[in-house]
């Protein structure tokens, strides 16, 4: 049997295969985005699918946390929008 990669969800820390998860990626320049191939070059953090850990990336800092950094509202607007569309 293959392995199945494990990740786990920056807001609630269910662990769940990589498949399932949705990655947002923090590139060398700075540049944070959805990637919904999961293989963009860059550092990745992983949420899961529920709505109310994709609601709670603008309530919490989570994506600071993970990426060590302040990021925008706007950004994380973008985000949010990308992994709703995604999921229609």
């Amino acid at each position: 049997m293959k392995k199945i990669p494990q990740r786990t969800c920056m807001v609630c820390g269910d662990k769940s295969g990589k498949r399932e998860m949705n990655r947002i990626v923090r590139t060398k320049e700075g540049e944070l985005f959805y990637d919904p191939t999961g293989k963009a070059n860059g550092r990745g953090a992983y949420i899961c699918s529920q709505p109310e850990c994709i609601g709670s990336i603008l309530k919490k800092n989570a994506l600071n946390r993970a990426f060590h950094m302040e990021v925008p509202e706007e950004i994380k607007l973008k985000i949010v929008d990308d992994i709703n569309n995604a999921k229609k």
